[in-house]
């Protein structure tokens, strides 16, 4: 057995498992990342849009603060989100913005003086401030209340991991390439590290570790047709599950993101819209000012992933060979804009499409795109089962999302939370010390070593390749956009016989080393017990809120369900994961459940709902009026950070306004 220590061990070479990496060599912590591929060609890098930090730069933005990111995070998530967590991360974006600029983001950038942009489709001229020249520029989007999405381009998720990496090779910190994660190394109580599997040499190895964290992304590859990249197949959450002991959160909150291009469901920005792109039906006829007419395009993406599968049903959808879809139109944003701001777009509807965005409408349609569930952690991404297990970013249900993510506050999850729990890793590494039990580590590996094993050498009959795509197809028919019972159930039961069959796989290439087949047999049965904790708690969960929209349940039902679900896998040879419920304190809550402001308000209260509201009332009465927005805030919900993140953010507002800034305020 080849065992390698480190004090941080990370998984996942995206940025939130790079910026944790960081985090703990700049304390002197031997850290080792583990990723499948080169770090610069992980899925952090295809964002487009941008990250959400309430800077405030721009006119557009101007009076924004974490008070209303926070309130945007919370009625985006359906108020399914931690709270606490939701703060912390408000409060943190405006310095992660920073300090990556400081790395060398070339952040788009606020010309002063006046510039033409598209606000529901009409050319609008807006005055941006001579104070504001140069700051770091937001873009709109959906669900929010100022535009706050600091962005490079529509390049932006390329730009930042580039420059995480190169802070990361800066400081020396070693990643090792394609290799796998296949078991977690623990006692039950305590998280010893990893078992891999090298993909080249086949060589199994024990990462021992102080601390180990799973960044490894979400899981939308268990579905057939996602956004997500290939390697995006919910191994990381699946390492957890299979302990028996760590937690899944809230695994059936799926998002699928309105604009993915058809067929091959490669993703177009959010930003198409926010900076103007509107939706059409096969008439040309722009719908979503129908639905919601004060959001229109720019609705939270779930509403709005409704609202388009809802037109298409009723036949406004354009034909095509491939089912029917809809049209992004970005044409009237002018050829100059695509080329600068939206290039990445342009460059994939030219390559996979053989169109020219800038003259021709994109054939788009809703598609997976993001996991809110993970690895169920808690404030400082400690898994509260398994001490010294940490996850970050989507791999994470840390729970900042809820049941819906706003779009561009996933990118910041990534390094915001990435730079809050990167530190509390340290601390637990620096407070905690690890007795290396090496016949611990040797029983993990030999349980992988049989495994292996018994896929090279047994008879099995059944192939990896077929199961896996049943399992996608599964997914796609019946734990999609719109769900209901016969079909979850339906769903539960097939994918419940795919994984007593997937006990029977075969191989018919039986080498130990680089065989794609015995990586796939690998990983397809750990992929369908997270696809049966999706589908049991789609199935188990009777509302609907926010992502997880219930045909036959269709109001949100706080009064019963307003908690956290946690998935668990009760033995190795259980068929199903067992469903148990964390309740969330309305009575803790700084902002209680209320209407998000999408359709009708059809909300079933929760009990405790007008009685917080009362006591929140009476709170902000005995601060009385000399109490500033910080200290009303704290009274209502005390929240903590580490020490070197607590400063209060500056912005541009806070300082005196002159007289083109006062322009800009006209010219809202």
């Amino acid at each position: 057995m080849k065992l390698i220590y480190t004090d941080s061990l990370v998984v996942g070479a995206g940025l939130a498992g790079l910026r944790v990496a960081i985090a703990s060599k700049e304390r002197g912590l031997d850290t080792l990342v583990l990723s499948l591929i080169p770090a610069k060609r992980s899925h952090s890098a295809a964002a487009q849009g941008g990250m959400q930090a309430s800077l405030g730069n721009t006119v557009k933005g101007m009076g924004d603060d974490e008070d209303v990111h926070f309130q945007d995070t919370v009625k985006g998530s359906d108020w399914g989100c931690d709270q606490e967590v939701a703060r912390m991360f408000a409060h943190c974006a405006p310095k992660a913005v920073r300090e990556l600029a400081n790395w060398g983001v070339p952040w788009t950038r606020v010309t002063k003086g006046p510039r033409q942009v598209v606000v529901n489709a009409e050319k609008v001229t807006i005055e941006e401030a001579e104070e504001a020249h140069g700051l770091i520029n937001a873009r709109d989007f959906g669900g929010t209340k100022k535009w706050r999405t600091c962005y490079t381009a529509d390049g932006t998720g390329h730009s930042l991991l580039y420059a995480v990496d190169n802070k990361a090779i800066s400081l020396d910190i070693p990643v090792h390439e394609r290799v796998e994660a296949l078991a977690l190394i623990h006692d039950g109580k305590r998280c010893h590290g990893v078992v891999a599997r090298c993909l080249i040499t086949g060589e199994l190895r024990a990462y021992v570790a102080k601390s180990t964290t799973i960044a490894t992304g979400g899981y939308g590859r268990i579905y057939e047709v996602s956004t997500n990249a290939i390697i995006c197949e919910g191994i990381g959450q699946a390492l957890a599950l299979e302990t028996g002991v760590a937690t899944l959160g809230n695994m059936e909150a799926v998002q699928f993101h309105p604009t993915a291009i058809v067929p091959v469901g490669i993703l177009t920005t959010e930003g198409c819209r926010g900076d103007g792109g509107l939706l059409r039906d096969k008439d040309g006829h722009r719908f979503m000012p129908d639905y919601e007419p004060e959001k229109k395009e720019l609705a939270s993406r779930d509403v709005v992933s409704r609202r388009m599968t809802e037109h298409m049903r009723k036949g406004k959808g354009v034909d095509s060979p491939y089912g029917p879809h809809l049209w992004l139109d970005i044409t009237l944003l002018g050829r100059k804009h695509v080329e600068t701001n939206l290039r990445e777009v342009k460059e994939i509807c030219e390559n996979f499409l053989g169109i020219d965005p800038a003259e021709d409408w994109i054939p788009v349609r809703p598609t997976q795109h993001y996991s809110m569930g993970g690895i169920r952690t808690d404030a400082k991404g400690q898994s509260p089962q398994l001490k010294g297990l940490f996850s970050v970013g989507e791999a994470a249900c840390w729970d900042m999302h809820g049941f819906n993510r706003l779009g561009g506050n996933s990118l910041a999850e990534t390094v915001v939370g990435g730079m809050i729990i990167g530190k509390y890793v340290a601390d637990f590494c620096e407070e905690n010390t690890l007795e290396i039990d090496t016949a611990l580590a040797e029983r993990f590996v030999a349980q992988v070593r049989d495994e292996i094993d018994s896929l090279v050498e047994g008879q099995g009959s059944e192939s990896a390749y077929e199961l896996k795509r049943e399992m996608q197809r599964i997914m796609m028919d019946y734990v999609g956009i719109f769900r209901n019972g016969p079909e979850l159930t339906k769903a539960v039961e097939e994918l419940e016989a795919l994984l007593i069959r997937s006990r029977n796989l075969g191989l018919k290439c039986k080498k130990r080393h680089a065989n794609p087949e015995l990586v796939e047999a690998l990983r397809v049965k750990r992929m369908i017990k997270v696809a049966l904790t999706v589908a049991c708690g789609a199935e188990a969960r009777t509302e609907s809120r926010g992502a997880h929209a219930r045909e036959d349940y269709p109001q949100r039902n706080d009064k019963e369900w307003l908690n956290r679900t946690l998935s668990s896998w009760p033995s190795a040879d259980a068929t199903r994961p067992q469903l148990d419920y964390e309740a969330l304190d309305v009575m803790k809550m700084e902002l209680p459940p209320g209407y998000r402001g999408y359709g009708i308000n059809n909300a079933i209260a929760h009990p405790d709902t007008e009685k917080r509201e009362k006591q929140i009332v009476e709170i902000l009465s005995n601060l009385g009026e000399e109490a500033d927005r910080h200290e009303r805030q704290h009274a209502l919900m005390p929240f903590e950070v580490p020490e070197s993140l607590r400063e209060k953010n500056e912005r541009l507002h806070d300082k005196p306004l002159g007289n083109s800034q006062q322009l800009g305020e006209e010219s809202k």
